[in-house]
């Protein structure tokens, strides 16, 4: 019932759905081969557990470096000629997946694959704010989240079918190219179709200008650091986990994995009407709380179903924190900024980078059969998000008192 009434409220600009449409086309790509990227690297190239967490957060790193950049760029040069550049690149990095067969190989392919990612996607949210109006905006990134899930949801499927995590990854990356490279043309197509009002060029505004706007911006910069923390926990659903689990029940850690997305289906919309009554910052912090009760639970359980129930809860954690986190950091830019707080908040993934490494750390110091413990430290980690997330929400709170004073003596 619920998504029937988010399909009845999906109004949105042209444009708008055609970042929808290739969002769905690209999570189908991305979610069939990458998720096992590290049990194929693990089990088939025989590559130790610290050295593929170091693989898959090499990708994580790259993409913080460099997200502010593509954020900004956009700004700058229009959403479009950056959206059409990482995409077509961003297909090349696939068949590179699928034909690469040396260890070094992979930590380059897996740093480009994060470049590309985090250019991308900024530019992708930046222009889904800017053909959409402010009261429409939870309701349109709540639509994004949607479509990702789905695609989440048929993405691993195809890719077992197809082989990957398996001997023989090569039609999976293939196929996963050739998505990617559809979804630059239908990019393409809709620059050329549809006229929309370009989003306010930043042109007169000098990059570390630029950065300096956004990093003094001392609400964004608190959401941004527990955003860090926050991150860092569901960067383990691809890494930390799929070791833990898949290395040696692939068919387990494949169900989670379409649990995470059914959760999404399930909850979403009622769950986008609850947080609605809190403020953003608010729910940040429930969210974190519940990503990690979920990840605790990954490391004491051991039947299917108590594993499910943690997913749920892992899962519902991630719809608040990063619906409510795009449309937070919506609020917070100016308009001719937008780009670059998008990109900036790119930084956060260094909780990924980071947390990935960690992960594979404790896999092999501590050992597989020391779950509980290292699920608990990882526990521990993503609470450290809630004292920024409630500095962020008490700085808000004097912002918006402050403006209110200036809008009525004004």
């Amino acid at each position: 019932m619920g998504v029937i009434k988010l399909v009845k409220r999906m109004d949105f600009h042209p444009v708008a759905w055609g970042l929808l449409m290739g969002t769905f086309l690209s999570r189908i790509g991305f979610y069939m081969t990458i998720p096992f990227l590290g049990i194929y690297l693990g089990k088939v190239k025989g590559i130790d557990p610290a050295a593929v967490g170091a693989i898959l957060a090499v990708s994580f790193l790259a993409g913080t470096l460099c997200s502010f950049v593509g954020g900004a760029l956009s700004d700058k040069l229009g959403r479009y000629p950056v959206l059409l550049s990482s995409m077509a690149a961003w297909s090349l990095v696939f068949i590179g997946f699928a034909l690469a067969d040396e260890t070094w190989l992979y930590f380059v392919l897996s740093g480009l694959n994060g470049l590309f990612r985090s250019v991308f996607e900024p530019t992708a949210r930046a222009l889904l704010a800017d053909v959409t109006p402010v009261e429409r905006r939870s309701d349109v990134f709540n639509a994004r989240y949607f479509t990702i899930n789905i695609g989440g949801a048929i993405g691993p499927l195809i890719g077992l079918k197809l082989g990957a995590g398996g001997s023989s990854p090569l039609i999976p990356f293939i196929v996963s190219a050739c998505i990617f490279a559809l979804y630059a043309v239908l990019l393409a197509l809709f620059m050329l179709t549809f006229k929309h009002r370009e989003q306010e060029k930043a042109a007169s505004v000098p990059m570390k200008q630029m950065v300096q706007i956004v990093f003094k911006d001392k609400v964004f910069l608190y959401l941004l650091l527990g955003n860090t923390f926050v991150v860092g926990a569901y960067s383990h659903l691809d890494t930390t986990l799929s070791q833990f689990i898949g290395h040696d029940r692939i068919e387990t850690y494949s169900l989670l994995f379409i649990m995470n997305t059914l959760t999404v289906l399930v909850f979403q919309y009622p769950l986008a009407r609850l947080m609605k009554r809190f403020s953003a910052l608010t729910s940040l912090k429930a969210g974190c709380f519940l990503f990690g009760l979920g990840l605790f639970g990954f490391g004491i359980f051991d039947h299917v179903l108590l594993l499910i129930l943690s997913m749920v809860v892992f899962t519902i954690g991630e719809i608040i924190s990063f619906v409510t986190g795009d449309v937070l950091i919506g609020e917070i830019a100016p308009p001719h900024l937008r780009g670059a707080y998008f990109g900036a908040s790119g930084f956060a993934f260094i909780g990924q980078s980071v947390c990935a490494w960690v992960g594979g750390l404790l896999l092999q110091t501590l050992g597989f059969g020391n779950g509980p413990l290292i699920f608990f430290i990882l526990m521990l980690l993503t609470f450290i998000a809630f004292p920024f997330f409630r500095k962020g929400q008490q700085l808000r709170e004097h912002r918006q008192a402050a403006d209110e004073v200036n809008g009525i003596t004004a």
